[in-house]
């Protein structure tokens, strides 16, 4: 879903706000920004090592004041980076120390920025999928909505091209958020993390659709702890190949013996005593209006997806309040011959 460049600017009003740590993800308005330079240089550059490019950023402060940004630029990602997966990968933006005062983007360094992968109308369904998990937790990563314009002025004709994309919470301002810290490169079990947090997280990525990570090998969970001897908290992120957002490109791994990605599979490990998902389905229960209002209240303007999002929605809450059902679905990983110990990251078995 391409974006018109006729479309409505929203004018931001920082206030309080500006210049706190995490400013930029304590409001929800749409920001316009446009990115200035070599735009085709940057797009090639999708190796193993890419390097950072120099472009310019703007964004409308008010409907008559521009505010221009040096930043640095370079791509990022795995399946997405790849041209034969998507035309536009995921970025990182770095900014200076001194560059960013007085702006929305003040205390930020890193910044990492979805991009349209083939159309930006899946942008906007996983920026909604990150808003459901910022209802069911704050150990989620905040998300803001942006307006990207891509202005390449190295070309032999300026060219402007215009979508939505998504920034991302800094991992490390995440954890602060949380009176935590990051914990990296630590290889860990799901049954070495915070047990009610991981069933938290494993029953959200159920609920979503998404097969599509692993503890074990960190697919798209981070981790994060409060000191150096606690169990980790596990953050999911990266949610894409999941069955809510529908991604042409998504498919479920093969060995997981899955017909599509709106197919649900429960991928926590064993747990027996069904008594101890209570509190979890009690939260998502208790949640359950917040969470519809997220679709039902959306910035998409498709009532079809909204529709069948919402039914789809009602299939998750049918079975985790059919305790047989739930103990069918939740137990799965207990089956001896199942494919619940798969780990996606190499596939491999536990």
């Amino acid at each position: 879903m391409r974006v018109s460049l006729s479309i409505l600017i929203i004018t931001i009003w920082w206030g309080k706000s500006l210049g706190q740590p995490n400013a930029l993800f304590e409001q929800e308005e749409l920001i316009e920004v446009t990115l200035s330079g070599s735009i085709a240089e940057l797009m090639k550059d999708r190796g193993n090592d890419p390097q950072y490019h120099s472009l310019t950023l703007t964004y409308k402060k008010s409907e008559i004041d521009l505010i221009t940004i040096p930043v640095r630029v370079k791509t990022r990602g795995h399946f997405r980076k790849l041209k034969s997966n998507c035309t536009y990968p995921p970025l990182l933006l770095n900014f200076s120390d001194n560059s960013t005062r007085n702006t929305p983007f003040e205390e930020q360094n890193k910044l990492k920025l979805v991009t349209a992968c083939r159309d930006d109308k899946y942008v906007l369904r996983e920026y909604l999928v990150y808003k459901l998990y910022n209802v069911i937790t704050p150990k989620s990563f905040r998300v803001r909505l942006v307006r990207i314009l891509f202005e390449d002025t190295g070309a032999k004709s300026k060219s402007i091209e215009a979508f939505y994309g998504m920034l991302i919470e800094d991992e490390d301002q995440m954890a602060k958020r949380n009176e935590a810290i990051s914990v990296e490169g630590k290889l860990v079990r799901p049954e070495q993390t915070q047990f009610a947090d991981f069933l938290t997280m494993a029953t959200f990525e159920y609920m979503i659709g998404n097969t599509d990570w692993s503890v074990q090998y960190l697919q798209n969970v981070k981790l994060i702890s409060t000191d150096s001897t606690a169990l980790p908290y596990t953050v999911a992120y990266d949610f894409d190949h999941a069955g809510i957002v529908g991604a042409p490109y998504a498919l479920p791994a093969s060995e997981l013996v899955l017909s599509s990605t709106r197919e649900r599979r429960y991928r926590g490990y064993c747990v027996k005593d069904m008594s101890q998902f209570d509190s979890v389905i009690a939260t998502f229960n208790q949640l359950k209006d917040e969470l519809y209002k997220i679709y039902s209240n959306s910035v998409i303007d498709d009532e079809r997806y909204v529709k069948a999002t919402l039914r789809y929605l009602d299939d998750f809450y049918e079975t985790i309040n059919n305790p047989k059902k739930l103990k069918s679905e939740f137990q799965y990983p207990c089956l001896e011959n199942g494919t619940g110990n798969v780990v996606i990251q190499g596939l491999k078995k536990n």
